[in-house]
């Protein structure tokens, strides 16, 4: 050796330090979770206690498992402790703890607990769970439960009804009934939840916004406003589409305790595309008694399995989903489709919905052809799918529904048709009008037309059937023959509300209510004396009706303003 040498240079290291905080181990319960491992998993939700203590869903949660292993004395002290140290407002805290002392054969405790949470409740989260709770109570302690008050029966009714028009696409009804009772209970957060759906089904998403997120400023792990919030965001442009990828991921983390907010999160996380979350909730759903027998679960959890790379467990369940309901002709098209699916991949749109082509042939065009967005995710899917795979009149149906560029994906659909010469001709110019590259030429046989109005320097490109039959329920009450004059204003001030709502004019399926408020606004816009009460009766609709549409009209037409700038008197009021 020559006495020189060199010094060995260590390798970098390429390990990522791991950092432990409270994410890790909530992520490392759930984990635990899944898989049954109740000690791992509360020995995982005490580490997530103890480096954030403030955080109430980690303490729920130990109290979920604490109750699972039979430790119910256990997980009513940490419930208690949320509600008297962490979080007072989470009041579903008490019916857990009902639950608990039921399970402990402690009724009288079960029963001050239980009418705790329904005096104090105002959502009415578990108030049907409650109800058959005081059934079981009153078998086992021999009398009637105490007198008590159930502060979410306070306006229940109405928000049923509204929540049964939601349903039935009634959206601008339900919006009505929403509004006047969170008049009356303005901390109602389901309401405000349903209010807030109802805007967004409406295409009012800013209002959808606002409404939800005035939710969540109150309550800030509401599982519904988070969900409704996400849903929101993804479809309100580039950065909103981010925020829903991250309220995504914060709700995969989630593990609720209720059957319905399990079921609103699953739905929720397979709309965001978070299949593997989805799956995982979907399954744990089918564990319980009430879902293992529903077929439509069986289907939701096999969507989210064949999404999450599970095709053989997507398989077994459709089958099972068929076993039971034979004809759910949904997952009886997905079997049809497997074969290929394993062999050359997935090359269509693969859909949540249970009845997808039942919905697709009724409500569904219905909404469509009355504008709601097309960035409604249900409607989108089905479209997706029908252009996908429907029949040609189906196709046809579809092509007409959709607006030049809604978005990549649909982009890529109708170019696949305008350029697929095994279609029908018909067809693929249809699609190249909903690409934007021709222009719709309207024939002399098209239903929508063109309507004039003197006063109107602006005209409508279309002229829907619901806003025509609410103009003519007004022109029936209130023209006589030949009152050309009225007939000319009650024309003018509707074209100018839907012009400026254009192109999110909500259903307005109402046509009374909304006929009433057009009466009752061109007869003050005349100097007239009309009243709510006497408008309303020609109408056969309610003065507050009357007043709530008359609200609606002004808000968009600054009616007040016109009147004020005039100089006309307008003490009594819109």
């Amino acid at each position: 050796m020559n006495g020189n040498y060199r010094r060995e240079e260590k390798p970098q290291s390429h390990v990522v330090s791991l950092t432990m905080d409270e994410s890790f181990f909530f992520e490392r319960a759930v984990r635990a979770l899944d898989r049954y491992q109740y000690d791992k998993a509360l020995k995982y939700f005490r580490k997530a206690v103890e480096l954030k203590p403030g955080n109430p869903v980690n303490h729920c949660n130990m109290a979920g498992i604490l109750s699972e292993m039979g430790d119910y004395e256990a997980s009513n002290e940490v419930l208690l402790h949320v509600l008297e140290q962490v979080d007072p407002s989470m009041t579903e805290c008490r019916f857990y703890m009902a639950n608990n002392f039921a399970n402990m054969e402690r009724f009288e405790e079960a029963e001050e607990a239980l009418l705790a949470y329904l005096e104090a409740d105002a959502s009415g989260q578990f108030l049907h769970e409650a109800e058959e709770m005081i059934e079981l109570l009153q078998v086992e302690l021999k009398r009637n439960v105490r007198d008590h008050s159930v502060l979410a029966r306070r306006g229940s009714d109405r928000h049923e009804r509204a929540r049964t028009m939601l349903e039935e696409g009634m959206f601008s009804e339900a919006a009505d009934l929403l509004e006047e009772l969170l008049e009356d209970y303005p901390g109602f957060a389901a309401a405000s939840n349903n209010l807030a759906l109802a805007y967004y089904y409406m295409g009012m998403t800013d209002r959808a916004l606002a409404t939800v997120e005035e939710v969540l400023r109150s309550e800030p792990g509401n599982l519904h406003g988070l969900c409704n919030l996400a849903i929101f965001r993804r479809h309100s442009g580039p950065d909103g589409a981010e925020e829903a990828v991250r309220l995504g991921r914060r709700l995969a983390a989630i593990v609720p305790f209720h059957r319905e907010h399990a079921f609103k999160l699953a739905t929720t996380l397979g709309i965001l595309g978070e299949h593997e979350a989805a799956y995982q909730h979907f399954r744990r759903l089918l564990a319980g008694d009430e879902s293992s027998a529903d077929p439509s679960i069986h289907h939701y959890c096999a969507v989210a399995a064949l999404l999450s790379g599970r095709i053989d467990t997507a398989e077994k369940l459709w089958k099972q989903t068929l076993k039971l309901d034979p004809d759910a002709e949904a997952a009886e098209y997905y079997l049809t489709r497997l074969p290929e699916w394993r062999k050359n991949g997935i090359a269509e749109t693969v859909s949540y919905h249970y009845r997808l082509e039942a919905v697709k042939r009724s409500e569904l065009w219905r909404r469509w052809e009355e504008r709601l967005p097309e960035d409604s995710p249900a409607i989108r899917e089905a479209l997706l799918h029908t252009l996908h795979s429907g029949t040609e009149e189906e196709k046809r149906h579809a092509l007409q529904a959709c607006r030049p560029l809604a978005d990549d994906e649909m982009t890529k659909v109708l170019r696949g048709l305008a350029e697929n010469e095994a279609e029908a001709a018909e067809l693929r110019e249809l699609a190249r009008v909903a690409l934007g590259e021709i222009a719709h030429d309207p024939t002399e046989e098209d239903e929508r037309p063109e309507l004039k109005f003197s006063r109107e320097p602006a005209e409508l490109p279309v002229w829907e059937k619901r806003w025509q039959d609410v103009l003519d329920t007004a022109l029936r009450a209130s023209c006589a023959p030949g009152d050309f004059g009225l007939r000319r204003d009650l024309e003018a001030l509707w074209t100018d509300f839907l012009r400026r709502l254009y192109p999110d004019v909500p259903v307005l399926s109402y046509a009374e209510g909304w006929a009433a408020a057009l009466d009752y606004l061109t007869d003050k816009l005349r100097r007239g004396e009309s009243t709510y009460e006497e408008t309303g009766r020609r109408y056969g609709v309610s003065a507050s009706t009357v007043g709530r549409y008359v609200k609606r009209i002004d808000q968009v037409c600054n009616i007040k303003e016109r009147m004020t700038m005039h100089g006309r008197d307008h003490r009594k009021g819109l």
